[in-house]
């Protein structure tokens, strides 16, 4: 790489810094909608570092775990409550709408709606100074896609509510673990001669994470700010070239790519589904947006936040800094832990609580020679590139057969190789519970007729042992028929991970051994 310090946020947040406007005066509390998103994970640790208090408002509280500090205060509640978002609104001084309803087919416009009325009146009733709204890059005249549709109705909706409204409008994000750039990246890795779309052809102004985080930062001390501004880097690039410029920082042949006027965005988005980790339901919206001229119509924003020093970053640029970030395993937050809409949310229930129900459960116990550190190391870095450490062809099958379902399927991966926190997502599991060094509890988000858990925990005392649990609830009949259907391969998939996770944790000594 380059030599950049990868592990710094982007060297830029003092600048942006509150200082008191009178001796004693207390720190602003700003509401973040959308903290555990993919722009809100990495906007909040700066906002923390210029000196702001934080309050998000979040369904699952115990997703926010990394979040932790005296500075940050988690409300549970859901956005689309109106009651909600009032309480979480309370005292804050400006707000930020980070949230987009992208995974969500069914009823995603009606609800983006509903989310944006209730900032817009909680603001006004709070007497928050300012929102702002990260939106999309779109033409100003003819039809839209319906993502971008609904991300312009937001911006009107909270326009409507008499608090001074930033609207920044971003294109293409490029950075380590945006959905944006994992569909550039794996296209372009997979698929040295590809097929695609006339839209490769139409005009792109990608934006690095970094300067879009720039922008919202200073969003907040810039004067006067109201009304919506376009955000763009300084290169307007076709898609098609967008690809061959992550080949060639990636040391990649030149990709040839034919454009065809009879691929769908319906079709595109199956196509991406199928060759890249991100599923169908969020390549849609994205393959949609770029049927558009996605570029900058004014350089406005100029004048209200000038480019941070040194200017704007380049794409190349952008694309060599993420993939650094992937290199030295510093992904700070990724398009992966996004939660999949219609997932179930419910934690696993206690035992006592299994009374009366039907549950099936696969246990396996295991003694072993390993360290407690050895095999929890091996637990936590399961999944992903490691694997699931047993039949891969297996769980191979199991993931095309989710993706062919619409569901996320084993590309979607994990955020880091070697961390683990709750709500990260590995393949098609999710972090429900992480007790280091001695419980992984894993939630399905597969497509499955009930609700399954998976649990991996590290047992010590004069013998360390290692057990896992597998647990289904099933839902109707179907689900019990599923349950006898999966049952031959237990023996396979499940003894096989036990003694597979035992062997490898071995393998670095015995108990009491450095």
């Amino acid at each position: 790489m380059d030599g950049t310090d990868l592990t710094a946020p982007s060297g830029r947040e003092p600048e942006y810094r509150w200082t008191p406007a009178t001796p004693g005066e207390p720190r602003p509390l700003v509401l973040l909608l959308g903290a555990t998103g993919y722009i809100g994970g990495r906007l909040l640790p700066r906002l923390l570092n210029a000196g702001y208090r934080v309050r998000v408002l979040t369904r699952r509280p115990e997703r926010a775990g990394g979040l932790a500090s005296p500075d940050v205060e988690v409300v549970k509640g859901d956005a689309a409550d109106p009651a909600a978002v009032r309480r979480a609104a309370e005292g804050a001084r400006f707000a930020y709408h980070l949230i987009h309803s992208m995974t969500d087919r069914r009823n995603f416009q009606q609800r983006d709606r509903l989310i944006a009325r209730n900032v817009a009146r909680a603001a006004a009733a709070a007497g928050t100074e300012r929102i702002v709204y990260l939106g999309g890059l779109s033409p100003r005249t003819g039809p839209l896609s319906e993502h971008l549709a609904s991300r312009r109705e937001v911006g009107e909706i909270l326009q409507r509510s008499g608090v001074p409204v930033l609207i920044l409008q971003a294109g293409v994000v490029i950075g380590a673990g945006s959905a944006s750039f994992e569909m550039i990246r794996h296209l372009t890795e997979v698929l040295p001669v590809m097929t695609a779309p006339r839209w490769v052809r139409n005009r792109i102004q990608p934006i690095a994470i970094r300067d879009v985080l720039h922008y919202l930062l200073a969003a907040l001390r810039a004067e006067d700010a109201n009304g919506a501004y376009d955000i763009g880097g300084p290169d307007v690039l076709r898609y098609d070239q967008m690809m061959n410029g992550y080949a060639r920082v990636a040391g990649l042949p030149p990709r040839r790519i034919l454009a065809l006027p009879v691929l769908t965005p319906r079709l595109a988005s199956h196509w991406v589904g199928l060759v890249t980790p991100v599923p169908r339901n969020l390549a849609r919206p994205l393959v949609e947006s770029l049927q558009h001229d996605c570029v900058m119509h004014d350089h406005r924003i100029d004048d209200l936040i000038p480019p941070p020093p040194g200017g704007l970053v380049r794409y190349g640029d952008a694309v060599r800094l993420a993939l650094g970030r992937i290199e030295v395993d510093r992904v700070e937050t990724s398009w992966v832990d996004a939660t999949v809409a219609h997932a179930p949310s419910d934690p696993l229930p206690g035992d006592p609580d299994w009374a009366g129900r039907v549950v099936y459960t696969d246990e396996r116990t295991v003694a072993t020679t390993a360290s407690p550190e050895a095999l929890w190391r091996v637990i936590a870095g399961i999944g992903g590139e490691n694997g699931w450490y047993s039949t891969p062809l297996l769980w191979a099958a199991r993931g095309w057969g989710d993706r062919a379902f619409g569901g996320v399927g084993l590309q979607r991966g994990r955020r880091s190789r070697t961390r683990i926190r709750v709500g990260d997502s590995i393949d098609f599991w999710r972090v429900e519970a992480c007790e280091p060094g001695r419980l992984l509890r894993l939630k399905a988000e597969m497509r499955l007729p009930g609700l399954a858990w998976l649990d991996f925990a590290c047992e010590t005392g004069k013998v360390t042992r290692y057990r896992q649990r597998a647990v289904f609830f099933p839902h109707g009949l179907a689900g019990r028929l599923y349950w006898l259907a999966v049952l031959p391969f237990h023996g396979f998939v499940f003894a096989g991970m036990a003694r597979r996770i035992v062997a490898i944790a071995e393998t670095e000594g015995p108990a009491g051994e450095p």
